[in-house]
């Protein structure tokens, strides 16, 4: 059998690897390991634009969170999204996934069913967000009155990189050989009241299946969604594709659905892991993707091939 092996989105994702290889390394199971991972970035509050509490609110000043999780050896899934109040949606996704016969509850049905499964409600605002937030609306403390910020007329024009990026996402495999993964984001900032990314869709923002491998993605989450991203990686390697050759195949699907409706490609990344226990990443142009890798006893920080529209 393969030696357990993590991968994770961006530089925080060396937080997230390395909570879950001490998992895989106790021999604990890979859905567990990579909750395990992914719950460190939700409780890190440093983690400030993007995961868990403490992160950027939508246009009206609400938090909102959305994770998704999959066993690869069953292929059993769940998701929760635009969850308010409750601080680990990557764990309330997996009793979505144990305790219901369904795959994805969002809103307030998923608070309401976390509070069912004991959930506490817990305040998810920081002073930094909320600050940040106010200094977004100038009006609302000359006037009362809060002014959003203008819509993004175009995703493909928001820039993502280390310093302004979005979800995390961690891949695993265990000492057994199964795969397991969980995708969790705060969603993207600013976002209209009710948007739903990639992140806490199957098949978007995740896939796992021992029998072809693991991918994830990050980034402009609806090119994502255009392309049904991280199956396609899956379906890419199941063909006999690389993990790395399945990256950059999937971003160059990006760059081709960005020329079809007249706009430049998003900003997106994509990282996946096959049952040898082989890893690939790639990102388009402007996204500047670093992700973390661990094996044995040790994390790394690696850069991600560049794969530009032309490529």
């Amino acid at each position: 059998m393969p030696d357990p092996i993590v991968i994770a989105t961006w530089p925080f994702g060396k937080v997230a690897a390395e909570a879950a290889l001490k998992s895989l390394n106790r021999g604990e199971p890979a859905l567990d390991a990579a909750l395990v991972g992914a719950q460190a970035v939700e409780n890190d509050y440093s983690v400030r634009t993007s995961v868990g509490f403490g992160s950027l609110p939508d246009r009206l000043g609400r938090l909102t969170l959305d994770a998704c999780v999959m066993d690869g050896k069953t292929l059993s899934c769940g998701a929760v999204a635009a969850v308010e109040h409750i601080k680990h949606p990557a764990a309330l996704a997996r009793r979505v996934m144990e305790k219901t016969p369904h795959v994805f509850l969002v809103g307030e049905a998923a608070k309401w069913f976390a509070l069912q499964q004991g959930f506490p409600l817990e305040v998810p605002y920081t002073t930094e967000a909320i600050k940040e937030w106010l200094e977004k609306h100038p009006d609302f403390r000359k006037k009362g009155e809060v002014k959003p910020p203008a819509p993004c007329d175009n995703p493909s024009d928001i820039n993502v990189d280390e310093h302004n990026h979005d979800t995390v996402t961690v891949l695993t495999q265990d000492k057994k050989g199964n795969l397991g993964g969980v995708c969790t984001t705060s969603g993207l900032a600013y976002k209209l009241p009710g948007r739903v990314g990639d992140s806490p869709i199957i098949g978007a923002g995740l896939y796992v299946d021992d029998l072809a491998g693991a991918a994830g993605a990050t980034g402009v989450g609806e090119e994502i969604i255009r392309i049904c991203g991280s199956s396609f990686v899956v379906e890419q390697m199941r063909g006999g594709k690389s993990p790395q050759e399945a990256c950059e195949l999937a971003c160059k699907r990006v760059s081709a659905a960005a020329a079809r409706r007249g706009v430049h490609p998003a900003a997106v990344a994509f990282l996946a892991l096959d049952p040898k226990g082989n890893t690939g990443a790639a990102c388009t142009t402007r996204t500047n993707f670093k992700y973390a890798v661990g094996r044995g006893e040790k994390v790394e920080m690696l850069q991600a091939k560049e794969i530009g529209p032309d490529a």
